[in-house]
């Protein structure tokens, strides 16, 4: 089994790769921690390798690499295009209002909501963008996910409850 869980940031997505991997014994692969390493390693924030990224196509080349490479059979795999990467039995999107994703970004990394908003606002626009131009994926388009919640609805575990009754349906 495989499972993609894409979204932007704030939207869940590392707490319900979390709970899948736990409750499913799967292995947890996280394109957005590859990026923060790389990042880390170059002494970078995740804002200036964004930058850079948008000048240098291989970056997200070997994220993407690594992330395909580590994506077996029993895997639950985390990343904003990895649905259009990874064969998947299950692919996920989690969506909610920025200001929900601001407000909870916020929380987690001490900012104010207003510092994250723009965090996040600039993020999203350099992935989009390299999306776009590197791979001609309009991450807007949400038409090849068989599972798409807004998040805002329900907390952690209720989203948690609504994902593994989908898996536990699915004819495998």
């Amino acid at each position: 089994m495989i499972i993609t869980v894409g979204g932007f940031a704030g939207s869940g997505t590392t707490t319900l790769c979390r709970k899948i991997a736990q409750q499913f014994h799967l292995t947890h692969v996280y394109a957005g921690q590859i990026f923060r390493d790389m990042a880390a390693e170059r002494g970078l924030t995740v804002q200036e390798f964004s930058a850079i990224a948008e000048q240098d196509e291989s970056i997200d080349r070997a994220i993407d690499e690594e992330q395909k490479r580590r994506a077996t059979d029993g895997s639950v795999v985390e990343g904003r295009i990895t649905a259009h990467l990874v064969d998947a039995d299950l692919k996920i999107w989690l969506k909610a209002p920025l200001s929900i994703r601001a407000q909870r970004i916020s929380g987690r990394e001490s900012i104010s909501p207003e510092e994250s908003k723009k965090r996040i606002t600039t993020r999203e626009a350099s992935e989009k963008k390299r999306y776009l131009t590197y791979y001609q994926i309009n991450v807007d388009d949400l038409a090849l996910y068989d599972l798409i919640l807004n998040t805002a609805l329900w907390d952690a575990e209720g989203v948690f409850d609504i994902v593994k009754n989908a898996v536990e349906v699915i004819k495998w």
